[in-house]
């Protein structure tokens, strides 16, 4: 029932989960978009994604019950619509890449992601809300492709000055909206199959374990110190991944 993968695929998909759990969990967000890159070094990055999505949804269940109430409303009804059209080009796009595409597009996308987070200015002017657009789509196209949204939605909320529950609640609604919106897709793209889906079954300890310990890290753990292994993880993967891409 479950898929064949070798006993490192299967520590790279354990670790992946525990630390999206974390991410979920309210500490140190970028951590999220390290989960397909990496699986992606041992198994097909659709693959990846297909496994992790009922995962996330999981998450999003463990954590928008410590989160829901204290988001921003009308900032999730902002990025909402454009994560759709996000979505939408996504589904379209997706069956005309094949896993070798898929890869570099991550290994770019890990990437820009560490320079973004080397590089965000530290008082960045507060963006109008005619940007959630934007960021809303490009959150969409990238959650779907590799549940990596979490760059684009930072760059618009960050700078609009909400405080931090606010800001990790928002991200947390937004996510489990946008998890659930790619749910329907994925299952008529057959990126999530029987095998996958026990694979997931498996994995939502691993997923509860990590949400639980990100609730507990906030308070208690530098971010700083872990944002900086973020940098460094996601620029190591991205290289990592661009050279598998570009050898096949």
């Amino acid at each position: 029932m479950l898929p064949d993968y070798s006993l490192f695929a299967w520590g790279l998909i354990v670790f992946a989960t525990y630390i999206t759990g974390i991410s979920k969990g309210g500490f140190a967000g970028g951590f999220g978009g390290l989960s397909v890159p990496l699986m992606a070094i041992a198994i097909g990055p659709v693959e990846a994604a297909g496994l992790l999505l009922p995962l996330l949804i999981a998450m999003d269940a463990f954590s928008i019950r410590a989160w829901w109430g204290k988001h921003s409303r009308v900032e999730v009804r902002h990025l909402i619509p454009g994560a759709i059209v996000g979505i939408v080009i996504g589904t379209l796009l997706s069956g005309v890449l094949n896993d070798d595409a898929i890869r570099l597009i991550l290994g770019v996308l890990s990437i820009l992601f560490a320079a973004y987070m080397l590089f965000q200015p530290s008082n960045p002017r507060q963006p109008h809300p005619v940007w959630a657009w934007p960021a809303g789509i490009g959150c969409g196209f990238t959650s779907f492709l590799a549940h990596a949204g979490a760059p684009p939605i930072n760059l618009y909320l960050i700078p609009r000055g909400l405080d931090k529950a606010t800001f990790i609640a928002t991200c947390v609604v937004t996510f489990t909206a946008v998890n659930l919106l790619k749910l329907g897709p994925y299952l008529w793209l057959g990126e999530i199959n029987i095998a996958s889906a026990w694979a997931s079954a498996l994995l939502v300890p691993v997923a509860w374990a990590g949400v639980r310990s990100g609730l507990w890290l906030q308070h208690r753990v530098s971010e700083r110190l872990f944002f900086r292994l973020i940098i460094v993880s996601m620029a190591v993967i991205g290289v990592q991944l661009i050279t598998q891409a570009l050898r096949s």
